[in-house]
Order: structure tokens, then C-alpha cells, then sequence
């Protein structure tokens, strides 16, 4: 089963998601897609790590997203992916967004989740409901991250929206 949790920054979304993984009674493995690019990030990044069960593994999946679901995958286990808006943001940098790349991995992403042998929560940031930004590339990873949510929303057996810290059923069995 592929479960969607999505919600606004600090919205409660990852600590949903960990609480469900912590509910699991087989290994639980938690991709980690997020690039540290300066000091308060690694700091946030360090809080996220020291609130998780020691006997959790571990993975970092960079860019290649769909290999590190692939990879880590099994029957009776649970893969908690957090999150999709830090792995969209790998690929936009100093030369502006990779779509091409972007599409070839979350194709790949997507076809790796539907041979998912075990759970899958994947945690998402919803980013749509703010003002529109005022510059392209802000506006762009937007939009990018809306089609990216969409897509998973409509293949997941369950979606989550989490706000004020309170999760809310959007499809499947809460």
C-alpha cells in the first residue's frame, strides 16, 4: 500500500507519518531526500534524526529516487519517504530546473512505487494555497510539485492531508 501525506510546512505531516511507520511491525527504512545547504538546515536535519526509533534504517536517496525505493523495497517492510519537495528541489540549481531529469526520475519514481512490494509513506509538502510567487523559478517548482502531488494522489490506496497538526482522511480508510 502506498499512502500520500501532504500538508503545509509544520503542519505536522512528517511527525504523522513517523508515528504510523512507528506502528509497523516489520523493518522501517525512511529515505531521506533532502540536500543540506547550509547550517540551519543540518540543524533542522539533526532534530528530524534524533527524534527517530535508533532501529530504523537509514538512506539518503539523492536524486535517484526510484533506485533508493527499489533498492530498500520489501515484502513485510516500510519505506517512509520524506519528502517530495526536497527531492524536487534537487533539481533545480545554479543553471535553472532540470526537467529533463526531473521527468525521467519521477517516471522512474513512479513506476517503482507500482511495483512496491511493501508499505510506502510518502510525506509531500502542499504549497499551492499561498500567493502566487513572484519570481519563475519559485513559481515553476510550484507548479512542478502540484503535478508531482496530483500524480501520486490518483495511483496511492490512501491520502492524507495533515494541518494544524490533526490528519485528515482524503482517500482511503483513515
Amino acid at each position: 500500500m502506498v499512502h500520500l501525506i501532504t500538508g503545509g510546512a509544520r503542519s505536522g505531516k512528517s511527525r504523522h507519518a513517523e508515528e504510523l511507520a512507528g506502528r509497523h511491525r516489520g523493518p522501517v527504512c525512511y529515505l531521506a531526500t533532502a540536500e543540506v545547504r547550509d547550517a540551519e538546515f543540518a540543524r533542522r536535519v539533526e532534530r528530524h534524526r534524533a527524534q527517530r526509533p535508533p532501529h530504523w534504517d537509514v538512506a539518503e536517496a539523492g536524486r535517484s529516487l526510484a533506485a533508493a525505493v527499489s533498492e530498500r523495497d520489501a515484502g513485510g517492510g516500510l519505506l517512509l519517504i520524506d519528502c517530495l519537495g526536497m527531492w524536487l528541489m534537487r533539481f533545480f540549481g545554479e543553471a535553472g530546473f532540470d526537467e529533463a531529469g526531473y521527468a525521467a526520475e519521477r517516471d522512474a519514481l513512479l513506476a517503482a512505487l507500482e511495483r512496491a512490494a511493501g508499505e510506502v509513506l510518502l510525506v509531500s509538502n502542499e504549497v499551492g494555497w499561498g500567493v502566487v510567487a513572484a519570481d519563475a523559478e519559485t513559481r515553476r517548482f510550484v507548479d512542478e510539485l502540484g503535478r508531482l502531488n496530483q500524480l501520486l494522489a490518483a495511483r496511492c490506496e490512501r491520502v492524507t492531508l495533515v494541518a494544524c497538526g490533526l490528519p485528515l482522511a482524503l482517500k482511503g480508510a483513515a
